[in-house]
């Protein structure tokens, strides 16, 4: 019955899909004010109940950070993204990510990106909510959705942007 309420995935290169199965939520929740005050770009977060990140959409992995706690990726479009995993991540310099995908890569929408350690991360107390930021939005139109909503990686919407 809810699956009526959830807004799937249109057409291919309009839509960015979940990166994670989990809780989305509007970016002003997320705890880390840089990214609840949108200081890096507007965009999402999805409380995790998976460990493997995958890619919101097709495109070119445009940078992959050295200790693998975030990605960007280009679309065809040119539209540009980000997705960080996690608060404060950067700090582990790596420990507990593995990347599944290579700087320079072209991947396609719901290819694995990056697998993070849940135990580990849960060890440490660290916050694993993922943020899927647009870091260029002005050149598009934007509608969030899915806030508040459980979300399925690569089948929901959960950002619509267009020219």
């Amino acid at each position: 019955m809810f699956q009526l309420f959830k807004k799937k995935t249109g057409q291919p290169g309009l839509a960015l899909a979940a990166v994670v199965d989990g809780r989305c939520i509007p970016l002003e929740e997320v705890s880390d004010p840089v990214f609840a005050g949108k200081a890096l770009g507007d965009g999402v977060a999805i409380v995790p109940e998976d460990c493997v990140i995958a890619a919101p959409c097709d495109g070119t992995v445009s940078m992959l950070a050295e200790t693998l706690h975030a990605f960007g990726m280009t679309r065809d479009d040119g539209l540009e993204l980000m997705v960080h995993i996690g608060i404060d991540t950067v700090a582990l310099q790596g420990e507990g990510f593995e990347a599944l995908v290579a700087q320079g890569a072209s991947v396609k929408k719901g290819d694995p990106m990056i697998r993070f350690d849940a135990a580990f991360m849960k060890e440490k107390g660290i916050d694993m909510t993922t943020m899927l930021i647009l870091l260029n939005p002005a050149q598009y139109q934007t509608k969030m959705l899915a806030g508040g909503q459980q979300v399925k990686k690569s089948v929901d919407t959960v950002i619509e942007c267009s020219r």
